[in-house]
C-alpha cells in the first residue's frame, strides 16, 4: 500500500479493479476540513482518463508492473505472437489488446510489453517507426503547390497523408502517437 501523499507522476496504482498510471496530481488544502489530493489517472488496460480526488494520507494499492523488451514475430489468426529476446519465451496478445497500434507494428520489430502479475496488459511502441510505402499514386505535374499531400499506404495497411514526392518502395518515418508522416528514413 502507498499513501496518496507519496504520489508521483508515472506511479501505477490498483483502483476499482483496474490499473492506473498517475498522469498529474495536486495537493490541496481548503479553509475547512482536511487536505486532499486531486489526480488525473490513465487506465493502462484501455487508456481512458479519470479525475479522482483522494483524502490526504489515504492508502491505495500500488500496482507493480514489469516492462519487458519483446520482438513481434507474426500473426496467427486473431492472436499476435511476441518473443522475449532473452528467454525466447513467446507471449500472445489478441487484436483487442493491441487495437490501433497494430498499424505501426511489423514483423521482427522490437516493442515493450507491459506485464501485471505475469499477464501481458499493454504494449509500448517507440515514438516513431520506419515503414515501407506500398501504395502511392504518382504526383501529377502542377499539383506541387506548397504543402500538397497525397494519401499513401504503408506495409501494415495503414493509410496516411504524405508529401507528393513520396513514391512506392520508399521507407518513411511515422509518429506512432499521432499517426502522421515525419520524414523519409
Amino acid at each position: 500500500m502507498i499513501s496518496t501523499n507519496d504520489f508521483s507522476t508515472g506511479l501505477t496504482i490498483e483502483l476499482e479493479d483496474d490499473i492506473y498510471t498517475v498522469v498529474n496530481f495536486e495537493h490541496s488544502k481548503s479553509g475547512r476540513g482536511g487536505a486532499f489530493v486531486r489526480t488525473k489517472l490513465k487506465s493502462i488496460t484501455d487508456g481512458h482518463v479519470v479525475n479522482k480526488t483522494f483524502r490526504a494520507g489515504e492508502k491505495v494499492k500500488q500496482a507493480h508492473i514489469e516492462k519487458r523488451p519483446m520482438q513481434y514475430l507474426y500473426q496467427d489468426g486473431d492472436q499476435h505472437v511476441f518473443m522475449d529476446t532473452n528467454t525466447y519465451e513467446q507471449t500472445y496478445l489478441n487484436q483487442d489488446q493491441l487495437g490501433d497500434r497494430l498499424k505501426f507494428i511489423r514483423e521482427n520489430m522490437e516493442v515493450e510489453l507491459v506485464f501485471y502479475e505475469n499477464k501481458p496488459i499493454d504494449i509500448n511502441l517507440p515514438t516513431s517507426v520506419v515503414l515501407e510505402v506500398v501504395k502511392a499514386p504518382p504526383a501529377v505535374k502542377g499539383d506541387t503547390v506548397s504543402g500538397a499531400t497525397k494519401e499513401i499506404e504503408v506495409e501494415t495497411g495503414y493509410s496516411l497523408q504524405a508529401p507528393m514526392f513520396i513514391e512506392e518502395g520508399t521507407e518513411i518515418k511515422i509518429d506512432t502517437r499521432t499517426g502522421e508522416y515525419l520524414e523519409r528514413a
